[in-house]
C-alpha cells in the first residue's frame, strides 16, 4: 500500500512538473508578437476538426449510393448537424489559413535555421499529412467536384514509370473511382488526424527542446518571461479574434469557401466544365498544370512542398531575421506575391494568358528556394565581411 501511494504521488508530481515546465513557467522570449500565436491556434483547430469529424462519422455512410444523401441527412435531420458540418468544412479552411501564416512567419523570421532544422522539418511533414487528410475529406461528400477531383488527382500517380498503374488501381480498390475508393478514403481520413496529433506532440517537444525563435533572431535565453500569464493572455486574445471570424463564416457565409458543384450528386458520365480543388490546394495545383509533361507536373507539385525540407540546408545566411536582411526582404515579399498569383492561376481555365503566367510563377517559386535563398545569403555574408573590414 505504501509503495502504491508513493508511486501515485510520484506520477502526480511528474505530471505537475511537466505542466509547469512546458506550459506555466515555460521560458518565452519577451519580444514575441502575435505572429507566434498562429501555432497554438492551429492546434486548437486540429482539436475542433477531430471532434466535429467524430460526430459527423456517426451519421455518415461511406457508400457511393448513400454518401451524398447521408451528408444531406446530417444537414437537414440530425439535430445541429448543419452546424457540425459547417464547423468541420470551414474549420479545414481556417486550419490551413493559420498553418500558412505559421509557415510564412517561419520563412520570414528564419525558423528553419540551426538549431531548429529538425523542428522545421517536422512541421513540413505535418503540413504534408494535412494536405493528404484534407484531400481525402474533400472526396467524402461525393458531389460532382469531389468525384472528379478524386479521379483527376489519383490518376496523376499513373505517370510514375512501371508502377504507376498498379498504384492507381490500389488507391481505387479496382479499375475506377468507386465504392472501394470511398471506403478507403473514409478510413484514411478518420485515421490520419490522429497521426497528425502524434507528430504535433513531437513538434512541440522539439520546440521546447530548442526554445522559441523571436523577431530579432537573437539567443532566446537572453530575455525571457514565463508563458503564463504573459503570453497566455496574448494567445487568448488572438483566439477570440480568430474565433469571431470563424463563426462569422460558419453562421453567415458557410459556403463561401466551397464549390457549388459539390451540391450536385456525383455523376461519372458528366464532367464539370472546370475542375478545381479546394482553395488551399490552388497554388500547388497551378504548379502541376504549368508543366506540360504529366510526370513532370506531378514531380513539380510534390517537390513544391518537399523543397521546404531542404531550407535548413539551402540557407547560407548567418542572419536569422529578415528584419535585418533588406535585400532578402524584398525578394521574400516577391515570393509571397508570387504564391498568391499561383493561387489565382489555379482556379483559372488552362488557356492563354494564364498558362504563361503560371509557368513564370512556377519558375520563380523554385528559383526562390534553389537559387535566391543561398545566393542572397552568400552575398549578405560577403557584405558583412566587407563592412567589418
Amino acid at each position: 500500500m505504501y509503495n502504491n501511494n508513493k508511486t501515485k504521488r510520484w506520477n502526480k508530481n511528474n505530471i505537475l512538473a511537466f505542466v509547469d515546465s512546458h506550459i506555466i513557467n515555460y521560458p518565452t522570449p519577451v519580444n514575441l508578437n502575435y505572429f507566434w500565436s498562429f501555432g497554438s491556434l492551429a492546434g486548437i483547430f486540429l482539436v475542433i476538426q477531430i471532434l466535429t469529424g467524430i460526430f459527423l462519422a456517426m451519421h455518415y455512410t461511406p457508400h457511393t449510393a448513400y454518401a451524398f444523401d447521408s451528408v444531406e441527412h446530417i444537414m437537414r435531420h440530425v439535430k445541429n448537424g448543419w452546424l457540425i458540418r459547417y464547423m468541420h468544412s470551414n474549420g479545414a479552411s481556417f486550419f490551413f489559413i493559420l498553418v500558412y501564416f505559421h509557415i510564412f512567419r517561419g520563412l520570414y523570421y528564419g525558423s528553419y535555421m540551426k538549431p531548429r532544422g529538425l523542428l522545421w522539418c517536422s512541421g513540413v511533414i505535418i503540413f504534408l499529412l494535412m494536405m493528404a487528410t484534407a484531400f481525402l475529406g474533400y472526396v467524402l461528400p461525393w458531389g460532382q467536384m469531389s468525384f472528379w477531383g478524386a479521379t483527376v488527382i489519383t490518376n496523376l500517380f499513373s505517370a510514375i514509370p512501371f508502377v504507376g498503374k498498379s498504384i492507381v488501381e490500389w488507391l481505387w480498390g479496382g479499375f475506377s473511382v468507386d465504392n472501394a475508393t470511398l471506403n478507403r478514403f473514409f478510413s484514411l481520413h478518420y485515421f490520419l488526424p490522429f497521426v497528425i496529433v502524434g507528430l504535433t506532440v513531437v513538434h512541440l517537444s522539439l520546440l521546447h527542446q530548442d526554445g522559441s525563435n523571436n523577431p530579432l533572431g537573437i539567443n532566446t535565453n537572453v530575455d525571457t518571461v514565463p508563458f503564463y500569464p504573459y503570453f497566455y493572455v496574448k494567445d487568448l486574445f488572438a483566439f477570440f479574434v480568430v474565433m469571431f471570424f470563424y463563426f462569422l463564416v460558419v453562421f453567415y457565409y458557410p459556403n463561401a469557401l466551397g464549390h457549388p458543384d459539390n451540391y450536385i450528386p456525383a455523376n461519372p458520365l458528366v464532367t464539370p466544365p472546370h475542375i478545381v480543388p479546394e482553395w488551399y490546394f490552388l497554388p500547388f495545383y497551378a504548379i502541376l498544370r504549368s508543366i506540360p509533361d504529366k510526370l513532370g507536373g506531378v514531380v513539380a507539385m510534390i517537390g513544391a512542398v518537399l523543397i521546404l525540407l531542404l531550407l535548413p540546408i539551402l540557407n547560407t545566411s548567418k542572419i536569422r531575421s529578415t528584419n535585418f536582411r533588406p535585400i532578402f526582404r524584398v525578394v521574400y515579399w516577391f515570393f509571397i506575391s508570387n504564391f498568391l498569383i499561383l493561387g489565382w492561376i489555379g482556379q483559372k481555365p488552362v488557356e492563354t494568358p494564364f498558362i504563361e503566367i503560371g509557368m513564370f510563377s512556377t519558375i520563380f517559386y523554385f528559383t526562390y528556394f534553389l537559387i535566391l535563398v543561398p545566393l542572397i545569403g552568400l552575398l549578405e555574408n560577403y557584405l558583412i565581411k566587407v563592412k567589418i573590414k
